[in-house]
């Protein structure tokens, strides 16, 4: 076979090929603009029908008459109740999550929470911290704060935030010492949470301390830092 007869034979073949798929694309759009066709037809036919329906009927509807109705409200029904079924419990848990259950009897205050997470109950914590403990608990916006048995029984009306005002260290008490002591850049406070050696520049913030029916709250700090006689920095 020579060259040129090769070159004779590839492209007589080549433009078969390209015939044939075109003639095949021209089939394929005949048959379904005929069933198109056919669909566009019998959709009209049954519209005709319709309207005859409906001028020949002698009653006058305000409501006009849609096909499986009951089907449809049954079907959004069933996906309404899914949806809600399913992502409802979702919602909640993030919500409790960030937003924690405040009590309305504790006047805007919060249950403080042990290291297990438990509601703080003030006989049993005090059994289990005597005087001159100073103690972690989680208290408000999730800060952890420290509550303080005091020597003549009970709790200090107020709890030390122990986050530290240089830095945001949690402030660690040395009962040694008598007095917190930041690991990170030395900074130190008195008994009182009263910050006496920087380069914290304020002391540590307060909240007041409440017990209703036997569970200890943790409450917004109301009025004067009675350590400096100032207005709390916090607040």
């Amino acid at each position: 076979m020579t060259f040129e007869h090769f070159d004779i034979t590839y492209i007589e073949i080549y433009f078969k090929n390209i015939t044939y798929i075109y003639i095949m694309k021209c089939i394929t759009l005949l048959l379904l603009f005929g069933f198109n066709a056919d669909a566009f037809v019998n959709i009209a036919h049954k519209s005709r029908n319709q309207k005859k329906i409906i001028y020949s009927t002698t009653e006058t509807t305000s409501s006009v008459f849609v096909p499986d109705a009951d089907k449809r409200s049954l079907m959004n029904s069933i996906l309404l109740t899914s949806l809600v079924g399913s992502c409802g419990p979702l919602v909640a848990g993030f919500g409790s999550f960030f937003m924690p259950v405040i009590d309305s009897n504790s006047g805007a205050g919060i249950v403080a929470k042990d290291k297990d997470g438990n509601d703080v109950l003030e006989t049993q914590w005090l059994s289990d911290h005597k005087h001159p403990s100073r103690a972690l608990v989680q208290g408000l916006k999730g800060d952890a704060h420290y509550l303080i048995t005091r020597e003549a029984g009970g709790l200090e009306r107020y709890a030390l935030n122990a986050v530290c005002t240089h830095l945001g260290c949690v402030v660690p008490w040395n009962p040694t010492e008598n007095k917190f002591m930041c690991p990170c850049h030395g900074s130190q406070y008195n008994n009182e949470g009263k910050v006496i050696r920087g380069p914290a520049p304020r002391s540590l913030a307060m909240a007041g301390v409440e017990n209703i029916d036997g569970k200890v709250y943790l409450k917004q700090w109301v009025g004067e830092d009675f350590r400096t006689n100032e207005p709390a920095w916090w607040l």
